[in-house]
């Protein structure tokens, strides 16, 4: 996945570390054979590559991500699209080569035409996907929270009841620490050095996640302007909004990160009427001449509280 991964756990005194440890690489390999871009033999390259008008069997944990991928695209109108791998890649973000300048507009009008979350059919029953053709399944934005979740599903099946588990910055945490408080996790914040300090905002990671969207992670400057990996498939250009970051919290890690990415795409105004009439708990960084403005959603200030 191109990132890290770390687990704290507390373990009982007859536990197998070095087992779990293996236990959980088995867990990650498993989720990269099936859902990463970057390998030519995974399940959503196969997807990728099959005859248009053809139904491609898929495994389990691939339909259930398709599945919440396409229901958070219904949801959002379309702000996240697990088909816009093309323009992730027109834009340099995904396996193509880096970029230090925007394509150019008859590039981005023409890739545009290979996405489209509404043209994949799904037979959840039959464990299989219909490619209409030319479509690109990307799931960049989601299969880290999944990753989070099935490792920690992994270790609760192990009889682990306390750990924290994190997947490139995106967290899910049971139980307690050894001293008997939770696992607390400070909220990302982005790493601007002109911004005024502001006070850390701390989260309880108890039965619950957290993933961070922002503009500051992957992007390039190309004449005075940041292109952050964040694309807009409605326009098929980086979101170009004052929001540095959307932090979600979930109990599910998968829906964490993709809502955060539908969110960050929606902007602001519209990304916060959708977290009121979602009820998700949303935190929105938007930049200001002085730092940042922090914007809480109804259930996320309800959390804290």
């Amino acid at each position: 996945m191109g990132t890290t991964w770390s687990v704290v756990a507390m373990l009982v005194q007859e536990a197998d570390a070095d087992a779990l440890e293996q236990g959980i690489r088995a867990v990650l390999d498993s989720v990269i054979a099936q859902m990463s871009n970057w390998e030519a033999d995974s399940d959503v390259s196969r997807f990728n590559r099959a005859p248009a008008d053809t139904w491609v069997a898929l495994p389990a944990d691939c339909v259930r991500v398709l599945a919440c991928a396409l229901q958070v695209a219904r949801d959002s109108g379309g702000a996240y699209d697990p088909s816009a791998g093309p323009l992730v890649d027109l834009w340099g973000f995904g396996p193509a080569p880096r970029r230090c300048a925007p394509p150019a507009p008859d590039q981005v009008a023409q890739v545009r035409q290979q996405c489209g979350w509404d043209r994949i059919e799904l037979d959840i029953d039959g464990g299989r996907a219909l490619q209409p053709g030319g479509v690109s399944l990307d799931f960049c934005a989601i299969a880290k929270g999944f990753a989070v979740d099935a490792v920690a599903q992994y270790l609760e099946s192990e009889g682990v009841a306390h750990h924290l588990t994190e997947i490139g910055g995106e967290l899910r945490g049971h139980g307690v620490k050894p001293d008997g408080l939770p696992w607390w996790v400070q909220l990302e914040t982005p790493p601007d050095g002109a911004v005024a300090a502001q006070e850390q905002t701390l989260v309880a990671m108890y039965g619950l996640s957290v993933a961070t969207s922002g503009d500051y992670r992957r992007f390039f400057d190309s004449e005075g302007r940041r292109y952050a990996h964040t694309i807009d498939p409605r326009t098929g250009y980086p979101a170009s909004h004052a929001l540095a970051s959307v932090t979600v919290l979930h109990t599910e890690c998968m829906m964490a990160d993709a809502l955060s990415t539908a969110l960050t795409v929606l902007g602001p105004q519209a990304g916060m009427e959708h977290a009121r009439r979602h009820g998700i708990a949303a935190r929105f960084l938007v930049r200001t001449p002085g730092g940042f403005d922090e914007h809480l959603s109804p259930a996320f200030a309800a959390m804290l509280a």
